[in-house]
């Protein structure tokens, strides 16, 4: 059914799609081209570290091989659009041998800038750009190194009118991440280039203001998005230490809001180095991140309860992520998922129960089916998720899958005494539709560290029945055994080690699930506990604990 907003927002988007086209045709031509070209700079007025690059470039190995390739064949790979990307960003530079590929980087370049030097769709996309500036100006020292007088004079023309076109273009850019990284490369060569300093102030502006309007108080992206947060920090701490590099004074916000996320950091990143999956999170390991902030003495010593709205409760043994957060505002929501008071759970460092994933390389049909409410430890019910999301390709294309509808959390109470800690809270997000709240309570025994937990699905009137499911998605590669009884499941962590699910006076279900958090599509188990909720309140008891064999 069509609504007059969602009329407006589809002839918005085709409105901005074709400013888009005339945009892109513009950028081609010789006088857009004549505006990017201005005062060239004579040399660098100092070479920054290239070691603080390492935290964004994420390959996992070497792959070119500089020194056996020239340069028409460098360009010239048939490669995918993420691997042309990829090439054209220059990040690779981090990772190749400094001593004897200088001369054949020069040759790479010079080609490129031969190539390149007007407007190209994926060679001068903002975030492809500004990461190869970025690069460019922190391997300068091997770029530079014995080159010619004419070789230098074309690479810093290059850079500069690189450089112009996205001070020009950010006021056009709406995706966070690729605002963050337009601003690093704006506030770098500020930095590097005298003729070009009011280029570090206006970023550093303009970076002020984003951290403000991003984060909330506690440090954490709006977008409730665990890899934003981890993304964001990298791009912080290279600005910030190549402004300390260039010995100039480190704007107090900058360092309030490094200090700030890497508290959130420190609370949220698992015992395998990865964040918990909720709000667009995918299983990256940031063990090389880690050893990056420990080289620049990067500490946090605070700890939180709570951070980005998931709840952390440690004991022993155990450790649960235990989402307890509203839905963002709509234009921090593209990548949210809808999975109130959904948990991911550890054993002994070892995942347990998890959420689907969000599968950020997927097609937009399979990370929308990520973002449903089953995708979750939780509860749905009559298969409706709570949270909805905008259908139209166009819109999606456009302004991103935002949601379409909110909810509030209430009741949201932590106790910790002699025998338990547990963490209870409710959401309303069925209330309209069916008449229904969900309140879940879990519990960590801190005497036999077993965990419990107690779903009430109170309905606030009469109605028809509705169906009701309980879902637990089990972690890849765990084996899941129904028992004789029908109410628990054996879960083998290893040959010798296992734990038990067990629900009261319920029957269990296994059933296929998919896990989409490490940007694969893995089968994994799902246990499930389902049933018809009629004219009165449910209450469900379950718990997970050791098996002694």
């Amino acid at each position: 059914m069509f609504t007059l907003k969602s009329i407006y927002f589809y002839f918005l988007a085709i409105y901005v799609n074709l400013i888009k086209i005339f945009k892109k045709i513009y950028f081609t031509t010789n006088y857009y081209n004549r505006s990017l070209i201005s005062k060239i700079p004579q040399q660098f007025y100092f070479h920054p570290n290239p070691f603080l690059l390492s935290s964004i470039t994420n390959y996992k190995k070497y792959s070119f091989k500089i020194s056996e390739i020239d340069q028409i064949t460098f360009w010239n790979q048939n490669n995918n659009k993420k691997q042309e990307k990829e090439l054209h960003e220059f990040l690779w530079l981090n990772l190749i041998d400094r001593k004897n590929d200088g001369k054949s980087i020069q040759k790479i370049i010079k080609s490129w800038i031969y190539r390149n030097s007007k407007f190209k769709s994926i060679v001068w996309e903002n975030s492809v750009l500004s990461k190869r500036v970025i690069s460019w100006i922190l391997n300068v020292d091997i770029i530079l190194n014995s080159g010619t007088f004419d070789f230098k004079r074309s690479f810093f023309e290059s850079i500069i009118s690189q450089i112009n076109h996205l001070k020009k273009n950010i006021k056009f850019e709406d995706e966070l991440l690729i605002k963050v990284e337009i601003m690093t490369a704006l506030i770098l060569s500020g930095l590097v280039f005298k003729e070009y300093e009011d280029n570090f102030d206006f970023g550093i502006k303009e970076l002020e203001k984003f951290v403000k309007g991003v984060f909330d108080d506690q440090g954490f992206p709006l977008t409730r998005n665990p890899n934003d947060l981890i993304f964001f920090l990298k791009y912080l701490i290279l600005c910030k230490e190549c402004i300390n590099d260039a010995q100039k004074y480190i704007p107090e916000f900058l360092e309030d809001i490094i200090n700030k996320n890497l508290t959130c950091v420190k609370n949220i990143v698992t015992p395998s180095y990865q964040v918990p999956l909720f709000n667009g999170g995918t299983e990256e390991n940031l063990e090389k991140f880690d050893k990056f902030l420990n080289e620049l003495k990067y500490k946090s010593a605070d700890k939180r309860k709570m951070v980005g709205g998931i709840y952390v409760i440690k004991n022993k043994d155990n450790l649960l992520f235990f989402d307890v957060g509203e839905p963002p505002e709509k234009i921090f929501s593209k990548t949210y998922q809808s999975g109130p008071l959904s948990f991911e759970y550890y054993h002994s460092k070892k995942k347990i129960i998890t959420n689907c994933g969000y599968g950020s390389n997927f097609s937009s049909k399979t990370k929308l089916l990520s973002r449903l409410t089953s995708a979750h430890s939780t509860l749905t019910l009559d298969d409706t998720s709570v949270t909805s999301f905008e259908k139209s390709e166009l819109i999606n294309k456009t302004f991103g899958t935002s949601i379409k509808n909110k909810f509030k959390i209430s009741d949201l109470d932590f106790v910790e005494n002699i025998e338990e800690m547990s963490l209870v809270a409710s959401h309303n997000g069925y209330e309209k539709k069916f008449g229904c709240i969900h309140k879940r309570k879990i519990s960590i025994n801190k005497e036999s560290n077993e965990l419990v937990g107690v779903d009430n699905l109170i309905k606030k009137e009469d109605g028809k029945p509705i169906k009701f499911a309980l879902r637990f998605h089990l972690y890849p590669g765990l084996t899941a055994i129904k028992t004789m009884s029908g109410n628990s499941v054996l879960i083998r962590l290893t040959k010798n080690r296992s734990l038990l699910f067990f629900v009261k006076d319920e029957k269990v279900l296994l059933e296929k699930s998919i896990f989409l958090g490490g940007n694969k599509i893995l089968t994994n188990t799902c246990i499930t506990i389902s049933g018809i909720l009629v004219n009165k309140n449910k209450t469900i008891h379950w718990e997970i604990k050791k098996r002694i064999e």
